[in-house]
């Protein structure tokens, strides 16, 4: 007899995999090249990409932003561990589960460049090290109601309740969503992302009315791609002005020239 669990893994693994099918999408702007992105992205980096997949199209809509999939750029640290020395990346995906991939992977897409501000070498190793100790694992895939709850593009689901549906939930230790896996290891390394704070009385006696703030850490699973954006400890970099911007070379077209 067939077990349940091989069963709904099966079918957890069709409905992964339709999830992960590109969509036809429409862009006008131009993305920045692979040998751009390449120049100034430095290890710690957390790449924010813009997905096609129907997955994709789900995660943005519940996290109400641009990016949908998030990449932790080591670069020469994922090789001195042992990994691929053509991959620069350390992802999450949903099919593969998690894994190193090089900039091949998210050429043609629009991405952004996030980076924690302060780290110095011997954080980036640790950063480095939790991520990759991650390498192979998989999504639990017989958890197939987890998946089928991106079955719908724009899911009908309250605002209050979005950036839970993110969490799948299997209830195994390792996780699919990607901005999971990075969020986790740069609590590895106590890097804020988007602590939950709360103010207190500073309990001072020279001053009573003084308060402090104290950060508490969520949990690595309820954090979406778009945090590393909005997060206040992590700088956007622009491959266009990293490399050296001259507004004055660029050629504009006259009016009424074709």
């Amino acid at each position: 007899m067939i077990g349940i669990s091989w069963l709904g893994r099966q079918l957890g693994g069709v409905l992964a995999r339709f999830l992960a099918q590109p969509t036809h999408v429409h862009a006008a702007n131009p993305v920045v090249s692979s040998a751009r992105l390449l120049a100034c992205l430095q290890a710690g980096d957390v790449l924010l990409v813009d997905g096609h997949s129907r997955f994709s199209t789900a995660v943005k809509y519940l996290t109400q932003s641009t990016w949908s999939h998030a990449a932790l750029f080591l670069g020469d640290e994922l090789t001195a561990l042992g990994g691929n020395p053509a991959h620069q990346f350390i992802e999450a995906d949903v099919v593969a589960g998690v894994r190193s991939v090089g900039i091949e992977e998210f050429a043609g897409k629009h991405t952004r460049i996030c980076r924690p501000v302060g780290l110095d070498a011997n954080a980036r190793r640790q950063l480095a090290s939790a991520a990759f100790a991650h390498i192979g694992h998989q999504y639990d895939l017989k958890n197939i109601f987890d998946l089928a709850r991106y079955l719908l593009p724009t899911p009908p689901v309250p605002q209050r309740f979005r950036r839970r549906l993110l969490a799948l939930g299997s209830g195994d230790p390792t996780r699919a969503i990607c901005s999971g896996l990075i969020a986790e290891a740069f609590q590895s390394i106590h890097y804020p992302i988007l602590p939950e704070t709360s103010i207190r009385s500073a309990d001072r006696p020279d001053c009573p009315d003084c308060v402090e703030a104290i950060l508490s850490i969520r949990h690595h699973s309820l954090f979406a791609p778009r945090d590393f954006d909005v997060s206040p400890y992590f700088q956007v970099i622009k491959p266009t002005l990293a490399s050296g911007f001259d507004y004055k070379a660029i050629r504009w077209q006259t009016e009424g020239a074709v």
